[in-house]
């Protein structure tokens, strides 16, 4: 079965944050490729940081894809703990509660990356 791989950053009860590794099965369509299901979502954003960019600890402001389109960045759990991503990863950023993450650019770039946030769960 194909599958897109994304990392998930999320704050468990105690409120610390962590990263775990999810997927979204794909189903074939045919000529254009593999299709995820649908999901509902609220915007679009288009961003650009500056080279210098290193955002302490925050929460993610809400439910949302980060896509990486260039540059490189590491982001660190409230734990400690840190991984880092390039462009083409995905990451599905949901610790709007506790601690949350920090996140710094690697290159002396400036860096591109869309976010799209999720409608809220009902």
């Amino acid at each position: 079965m194909e599958e897109f791989s994304i990392t998930r950053v999320f704050a468990d009860e105690n409120g610390e944050s962590h990263f775990e590794n999810i997927s979204k099965p794909l189903a074939a369509a045919g000529d254009i490729g593999f299709l995820s299901e649908p999901e509902a979502v609220e915007s679009i954003i288009f961003r650009k940081v500056l080279p210098t960019y290193d955002y302490d600890f925050h929460r993610a402001p809400a439910r949302q894809y980060i896509i990486l389109l260039d540059g490189e960045i590491e982001i660190q759990t409230s734990l400690g703990e840190k991984q880092i991503f390039k462009a083409g990863d995905i990451l599905l950023v949901e610790d709007t509660t506790g601690k949350g993450h920090r996140t710094r650019n690697l290159l002396s770039a400036v860096r591109k990356s869309i976010f799209v946030t999720l409608k809220e769960k009902a």
